[in-house]
């Protein structure tokens, strides 16, 4: 078949006939029918999600849910959550409520810089180059203030701009580094466009320095644009108790000494071992990332971000560690989040107003001190069954219903089963064994 040509230009209805006619095999009607019943039934919603993306068919829903009982620096949170993992709201619930009855989550946000760089290429003495900047460097911030005065005036704006030579990773490679407060926006365009008019800058005032001559007066700019990298955009949470106050855990035969030292184990072990850090740290971005999702902010951005922070000494490690200090049992996190509570998704969708509604409609730094303590709480819920009940336990019961759906089990059936499975291992083979024998 050949390349189609201007399909973003055809209509929803074109766009699914030509999707069914050359790539799906079912019924063209029934698929038209399938797209159709997952639109909104509001035609104006409906048009706003169609204008969010690229080539829009229909709607792929995702389960929004709640985690209750999240007290973080004292104040109470009911948090909403996006994510299609059934044992993720109920992990983040079961965090927040046994931290609760302990003093709750403590958090702060240690800064909020973000940084953008100008990369470049130029051609000649590195000294003249870093001379050059010294003596543009107030042109650049002048050059860009009507697009930061918008920002300064809410407390934000550029920060510092500085030249890095580069050269000794890439031939004739530099950067104009430029670092930003953005206040309650993740600020992406804002910087991106700042930086564009650096570059702009930078090239025509090399081409009439005095000092510079023949090929120096080229600066090649390779590109310009923000990292999604924001090791100075950091915030801490932290829950702790006296180890007495742990609890016990009979199921795994543990009284609160035994299980604080086997959780510290746990959470050390993550932090010298990248297999067991990599499922670590996804476990944490299950609570993240579905508050991130919920309230309209990049989960992507944030996932990388966090990642190469994880391995900022040059091994990938835990984003939390635990210590037992006087018998002080302290389990924390150290997260990079660059997030919005202006701008983008997080004012045009509707959801993601009504999440920061539910979360009282907090500011940026809030809202990172909010999603750090989720991603804490959801890290200590999955430690804990690790190293108790196993995590399969839960996990599967959660996951019952799921599974039931796959093999098209009743309400009635659905229902007999859950009673059926409540004293049970859930296992795949099991439930359809189950639906077997009780179907005759």
């Amino acid at each position: 078949m050949s390349t189609i040509k201007g399909f973003s230009k055809l209509s929803r209805t074109d766009k699914i006939a030509w999707l069914a006619k050359h790539f799906l095999t079912s019924n063209p009607l029934d698929i038209a029918r399938e797209f159709a019943s997952f639109m909104h039934t509001n035609s104006e919603t409906q048009r706003l999600f169609d204008g969010i993306s690229e080539n829009t068919l229909t709607n792929f829903y995702m389960p929004y849910g709640v985690a209750p009982n999240f007290v973080i620096n004292g104040r109470t949170y009911v948090v909403p959550m996006v994510i299609e993992e059934s044992s993720v709201v109920a992990a983040a619930a079961s965090g927040a409520k046994f931290w609760s009855e302990r003093g709750g989550f403590h958090a702060e946000v240690v800064s909020t810089t973000k940084v953008g760089h100008v990369h470049f290429q130029w051609r000649g003495d590195s000294d003249k180059l870093f001379t050059f900047f010294s003596d543009i460097k107030d042109i650049l911030i002048l050059e860009v203030s009507h697009l930061t005065q918008n920002m300064e005036a809410r407390g934000g704006g550029l920060k510092n701009i500085e030249l890095i030579d580069c050269t000794h990773l890439e031939p004739e490679y530099y950067q104009l580094k430029a670092t930003f407060e953005t206040c309650d926006a993740m600020g992406a365009n804002f910087i991106n466009s700042v930086l564009e008019e650096f570059a702009r800058t930078l090239e025509e005032e090399a081409k009439v320095y005095p000092e510079f001559s023949g090929a120096e007066k080229k600066i090649e700019v390779v590109m310009s644009i923000l990292s999604n990298y924001t090791p100075e955009s950091v915030v801490k949470a932290w829950v702790e108790c006296p180890v007495e106050e742990l609890g016990s855990f009979p199921e795994a035969d543990l009284d609160a000494q035994a299980f604080a030292k086997k959780f510290r184990t746990a959470v050390n072990i993550a932090n010298v071992d990248v297999s067991r850090a990599t499922t670590h740290n996804k476990g944490i971005f299950n609570g993240v990332d579905a508050v991130v999702l919920a309230t309209g902010n990049d989960f992507r951005a944030i996932e990388a971000c966090g990642h190469a922070y994880a391995a900022r000494d040059g091994q990938y490690r835990s984003l939390s560690k635990v210590s037992i200090i006087d018998g002080i049992f302290r389990f924390e996190i150290e997260l990079p989040l660059a997030v919005g509570t202006v701008g983008g998704l997080t004012r045009l969708h509707p959801l993601s107003k009504r999440s920061l509604e539910m979360l009282g409609n907090p500011g940026a730094k809030e809202l990172m001190k909010i999603m750090a303590s989720v991603g804490l709480a959801q890290n200590f819920a999955a430690v804990k069954a690790l190293v108790t009940s196993g995590i399969q336990k839960g996990h599967m019961k959660m996951h019952l219903t799921n599974i039931l759906r796959h093999f098209n089990a009743t309400d009635l059936e659905i229902e007999n089963a859950l009673q059926y499975f409540a004293d049970k291992t859930v296992s795949f083979s099991g439930v359809r064994e189950y639906l077997v024998k009780v179907r005759g």
